[in-house]
């Protein structure tokens, strides 16, 4: 089968098309023929090197989530599986091929009125997105700034925050374009990428949600209110300043909290809920996702080049 790796850590030239062996689901796996495979900040990270110390090879097969059809099961798992069109975790790896498999556990069926490409927008995104507001202890009334906000997981933490009753959520973003498209989604204020805006931008937010990191991250703790609560979820922009941490006991007095959120540590079955409902959403209209454009597998380099330049409002989508 046709599958992208990385070659060479570094720029998008890393990237390789090969052939490998089509999969075989083990037992508690389900294997999946792709129709969609979704191109995530946290695909780039890897790529670039960045986690290698996690244990991360060349050679390592990219990719994360996936939409298609159940074509084979592993010793366990319910053979109803078989045909029917699903969404797909794969971990961090195996994503970016025409077979993958993954844990029967994380794997959900669509909704009729959904496709592929939506559901690999949505499927890891929206769980972030709606369990980093629920860590950050979101309540109705409260100002939100989502940093990072042209993804897929700020695209869902907007709507999600102004759905949510918040009294006002503002975006950090590039262009006056992308603005007015976020504004389109529920965002009230747009800022620049270093967090400055018109005058009637709020002083200060009761909530931070950050998919960005990188050595910008403190001057967003200063724009915490009392009892603030920031929460990061990403680090596209690189890792903060080792001593980041001093912003927060500078600020003593305001009670700061700061957070890092990995949707790794919550419960499947309440993942599988949330998914579920946002599916749901999705298919009915109400909750909206945004692909930014449908490539070929082999044309991976192309969309992590796009990602790299900051170009891609929404989500690339992969197909076989």
């Amino acid at each position: 089968m046709k599958a992208v790796v990385i070659r060479e850590f570094g720029n998008p030239d890393g990237l390789e098309v090969v052939d490998l062996p089509v999969p075989v689901p083990a037992p508690g796996q389900v294997r999946i023929t792709t129709e969609a495979i979704g191109v995530g900040g946290v695909d780039a990270v890897i790529r670039r090197g960045t986690l290698a110390a996690y244990g991360f090879r060349e050679g390592h097969l990219l990719g994360s989530e996936v939409a298609g059809e159940a074509t084979a099961v592993g010793e366990g798992v319910d053979a109803s599986w078989m045909g029917r069109r699903v969404w797909a975790f794969t971990g961090l790896s195996g994503g970016y091929a025409e077979q993958a498999v993954a844990s029967v556990e994380d794997v959900l069926v669509l909704p009729d009125g959904l496709t592929g490409a939506d559901a690999v927008t949505l499927g890891g995104s929206g769980v972030v997105a709606h369990f980093a507001l629920d860590r950050a202890r979101f309540a109705p009334g409260e100002t939100v700034l989502v940093r990072g906000s042209a993804g897929s997981i700020g695209i869902t933490a907007v709507q999600l925050a102004a759905k949510g009753g918040a009294g006002a959520v503002a975006v950090t973003t590039s262009s006056a374009e992308r603005g007015s498209r976020l504004r389109d989604l529920g965002a009230t204020h747009v800022l620049d990428r270093s967090g400055e805006g018109g005058s009637d931008t709020p002083a200060g937010f009761d909530v931070v949600i950050d998919v960005v990191g990188g050595p910008q991250l403190p001057l967003f703790l200063d724009k915490l209110n009392a009892n603030g609560r920031y929460v990061a979820v990403g680090v596209v922009g690189g890792q903060p300043p080792a001593d980041f941490g001093t912003r927060l006991m500078d600020a003593f007095r305001k009670s700061l909290s700061f957070a890092t959120f990995s949707a790794d540590t919550v419960l499947g079955s309440d993942r599988r809920a949330v998914r579920s409902s946002q599916f749901a959403d999705a298919a009915h209209g109400d909750l909206r996702t945004v692909v930014h454009e449908v490539l070929p597998l082999d044309r991976a380099v192309q969309a992590h080049r796009e990602m790299d330049a900051g170009t891609v409002f929404g989500r690339v989508v992969l197909t076989p």
